[in-house]
């Protein structure tokens, strides 16, 4: 396995053991968005500000890249599905790990909805995927949520948890699920998980003191870092949003001292 322990470090602060992810893979989703119209600036500012990975889609990789500046590992997105769709909570796989692989990604991910109508597709998506990850010691991150009928809320600890240990059951090296609203509440989620569990930013929020409190809870619990997209890219300062969060993730900065960064 030391393909994928080597590419992991590549998305891995190997000092922390923790990571700050920024997805930018909102394009397919609902168009270029706020903050993500212009991907080089998009990725400079993240990587400015210290993040230890991007995320996007294979079509954008070349418009991300900027051939200056500092590094940050690549991580690919397999699935999509649009907000025009009839079913928006289904994803479809639309790039392979080979691909990604062409492309220079250090890991890939896919998406994963479960209790939609087509979750057992998503279910198989994810089995095959992460027997090509293994045949190619590529790093798989399963962005696991829930949603459907079925689910009354998406952050309930029992859905949550459930969601992060199908991901892990079924072979990602990394979790990527919603905060639950506590401490308490999420270390039923990462005792549950035997891989690295990282958060998910959701919406965007108004206020950034919310944001690090967030995060700040979820690393107490035993989380390995987040997976940040709109509230840091959209943020009127991306850089500096991005280098606070790294401050709580690595260095256990408090919220107090993140909120200063911003001034």
């Amino acid at each position: 396995m030391i393909g994928k322990k080597i590419r992991l470090e590549r998305i891995i602060n190997r000092n922390s053991r923790r990571t700050v992810i920024v997805p930018m893979d909102h394009g397919v989703t609902v168009g270029p968005i706020e903050g993500l119209a212009d991907m080089r600036t998009a990725v400079s500012n993240v990587v400015a500000g210290g993040a230890n990975a991007i995320l996007m889609h294979k079509g954008i990789v070349r418009a991300g890249h900027r051939g200056t500046g500092g590094d940050v590992g690549l991580i690919i997105h397999l699935s999509a599905g649009t907000s025009l769709s009839p079913d928006p909570n289904a994803k479809e796989l639309v790039c392979t790990v080979e691909e990604a692989l062409k492309l220079g990604a250090d890991a890939v991910s896919i998406h994963i909805n479960l209790g939609a109508g087509t979750d057992k597709e998503m279910l198989r998506q994810l089995g095959h995927i992460s027997e090509r990850c293994l045949e190619w010691q590529m790093p798989l991150v399963a962005m696991m949520y829930t949603r459907g009928s079925k689910i009354d809320n998406e952050y309930d600890v029992k859905y949550v948890k459930h969601a992060a240990r199908v991901g892990a059951e079924l072979g990602a090296d990394i979790v990527k699920v919603p905060y639950t609203g506590s401490v308490e509440s999420f270390k039923e989620v990462v005792a549950g998980c035997p891989v690295p569990v990282v958060i998910a930013g959701g919406p965007k929020m108004d206020s950034d003191e919310d944001i690090f409190k967030m995060v700040a809870g979820a690393l107490a619990a035993g989380a390995a870092g987040l997976s940040i997209g709109r509230n840091a890219f959209q943020h009127k300062n991306p850089a500096k949003m991005i280098y606070a969060l790294s401050q709580i993730v690595h260095n256990n900065a408090s919220v107090e001292e993140s909120l200063k960064m911003l001034r």
